[in-house]
């Protein structure tokens, strides 16, 4: 049965409760390397804010919190930003705004901007798709959301893959030979919500059967 984003987003958020955004269990490859150098990089910014575009559960909210820990920023979700928000954004020196595209207020929007260039304060964007791509009503907000860093976080390569797969299963106690991982990686959709709707399933079975994962269970999820 395919699972829905929606769907996926719950089961996930019941399925990693206890998840703990540490930096040491953030895996760099090929795929995200850029975005997370720019972290590793702050406050050493080329300019103000940086916009990390990325599919869902490509990791972006990990690389926000290690910002967070790194410059004691304020986390923002899309619905927070509004006009009241804008005094605790000025006793803030970073902030973290996640879903940003989802947020339709153009005029807010243009507002926020000014306010971080003309404090000096650092941004952090969270978005699925690059905010320089969005067409904006207003000119001048257009040339604001193009005058940032950007960092895409790419599909997962074939490492990337290997260590979610072994540390989801790791953690959950899930023990697979090379070889089944071996087949997992050459097949599976090269996509962060399939690999981790993959997993789910994985451990569901594994509650359910008792039983060690076999080649065919794989190829049944698969």
């Amino acid at each position: 049965m395919e699972i829905t984003m929606r769907e996926l987003n719950q089961l996930l958020l019941d399925f990693d409760h206890n998840i703990e955004f540490n930096e040491h269990d953030y895996y760099v490859s090929r795929s995200n390397y850029l975005a997370f150098n720019l972290i590793q990089n702050w406050p050493k910014w080329e300019r103000n804010i940086l916009n990390i575009s990325g599919d869902n559960f490509s990791g972006k909210t990990h690389l926000a919190k290690i910002f967070q820990d790194k410059s004691n920023a304020l986390y923002l979700g899309h619905s927070d930003v509004n006009e009241k928000v804008f005094k605790k954004i000025k006793l803030n020196e970073s902030i973290v705004i996640d879903d940003f595209e989802k947020i339709k207020n153009e005029n807010l929007l243009y507002s926020l901007f000014n306010l971080i260039y003309q404090d000096n304060k650092y941004l952090l964007i969270l978005s699925n798709r690059t905010i320089s791509k969005i067409n904006y009503n207003l000119e001048d907000l257009n040339s604001r959301a193009k005058n940032c860093i950007f960092a895409q976080i790419e599909n997962p390569d074939d490492n990337l893959i290997f260590a979610i797969i072994v540390k989801s299963f790791s953690d959950r106690q899930i023990k697979l030979e090379k070889k089944l991982l071996e087949f997992i990686i050459k097949r599976i959709e090269r996509s962060y919500g399939k690999i981790y709707e993959f997993i789910y399933k994985v451990d569901e079975l594994s509650l359910k059967k008792k039983k060690p994962i076999n080649l065919k269970t794989i190829r049944e999820i698969l």
